[in-house]
């Protein structure tokens, strides 16, 4: 049942990231802690190790196809978000599970707020 459940839970985020270009761990990491269990940790872990192959190759190439992807932008932000995943990851392991989970909620209502009065 848990198999079907993730199965599920990738379809919804890969659909809902694909629609609107959030990226997926804004629904994986949640979902994860709360409908499965896991630690904040294990969590974010868990979905960058799911990002790790293209994943949303399929996705950009459609976009791409209707000329939407701006290819040297989209080169050059995957080459910061490297070491930003590697910075963001040696910090996230140094602090505890609350904390974490505080600051990915944080991040959450900060952009939710600029996206709801723009």
């Amino acid at each position: 049942m848990q198999m079907f459940g993730l199965v599920l839970l990738g379809v919804a985020a890969g659909a809902l990231s694909g629609l609107t270009g959030i990226g997926g761990g804004i629904i994986i990491v949640p979902a994860l802690i709360y409908l499965f269990g896991y630690s904040a940790h294990l969590a974010q872990g868990t979905t960058l190790a799911l990002l790790v192959p293209p994943i949303g190759i399929l996705a950009a190439w459609a976009y791409y196809q209707k000329g939407f992807v701006d290819v040297p932008s989209a080169a050059i932000i995957a080459a910061g978000f490297i070491v930003g995943t590697l910075l963001g990851a040696k910090l996230s392991v140094g602090i505890s599970d609350d904390a974490l989970r505080k600051v990915f909620a944080t991040l959450m209502v900060v952009v939710s707020i600029k996206m709801f009065k723009s």
